[in-house]
């Protein structure tokens, strides 16, 4: 079955492009882990997507794949919120983030550490790796990935032309702005898939991880 994976990094605008999918019609889910969430959504963001992104290309072919790019020095500022508050449920060996979130960001972003969230040339560089990454994973493969900057003019209408359909809005409702992150726990709509069975993961997605 095909899916829509967004594949940009956390803070490049995935809830906005989350919640236009709703909007469009698309069942969505913004994170993933348990099968029945991969079953269910057919649009799908965030962790485990942005790490597992090959793995998924193999398991479900004929997939879309969308890039979210972002200006690095907002990306940055953003980011460093983000990891300075996830860090200690990152990196404890007792109990913290489930063991997708752990596997996925430690990957990303390794040798993850509080001095390493501080400097911009790390992060600058697991943003250039992932970017680069995937850009030459699917090099030659316009039909399948699309690269787009939320924030830019025509972003919005890329998007649907790239996966051939129509809406009357021409932008993305901007969320989670200000270093928020639970603007996707607020949104109330009959698309919008669960990513945990009742705060429950499965330990085995439903792709092989390599």
């Amino acid at each position: 079955m095909s899916k829509i994976f967004i594949i940009g990094l956390p803070r490049t605008g995935t809830t906005s492009v989350c919640h236009a999918f709703l909007e469009l019609g698309i069942t969505t889910a913004h994170t993933a882990y348990t099968n029945a969430c991969f079953e269910n959504a057919s649009a799908i963001a965030d962790t485990p997507i942005f790490n597992d992104f090959k793995a998924l290309d193999i398991h479900y072919p004929n997939s879309k794949f969308i890039y979210l790019e972002r200006e690095l020095s907002a990306w940055l500022a953003s980011i460093k919120q983000l990891l300075t508050r996830m860090h200690t449920n990152l990196t404890r060996s007792d109990g913290g983030f489930n063991i997708h979130i752990k596997r996925c960001y430690l990957n990303t972003f390794s040798e993850l550490s509080l001095n390493n969230i501080s400097d911009d040339s790390y992060l600058t560089h697991c943003y250039k790796t992932h970017f680069n990454d995937a850009q030459t994973y699917f090099n030659n493969r316009d039909n399948d990935f699309l690269s787009i900057d939320i924030a830019k003019p025509e972003s919005y209408k890329k998007l649907c032309n790239f996966l051939a359909l129509k809406s009357d809005k021409t932008d993305f409702e901007k969320m989670n702005m200000g270093g928020k992150v639970t603007a996707w726990n607020d949104i109330k709509h009959p698309l919008k898939v669960e990513s945990t069975a009742k705060g429950r993961i499965d330990k085995l997605l439903p792709y092989k991880i390599f």
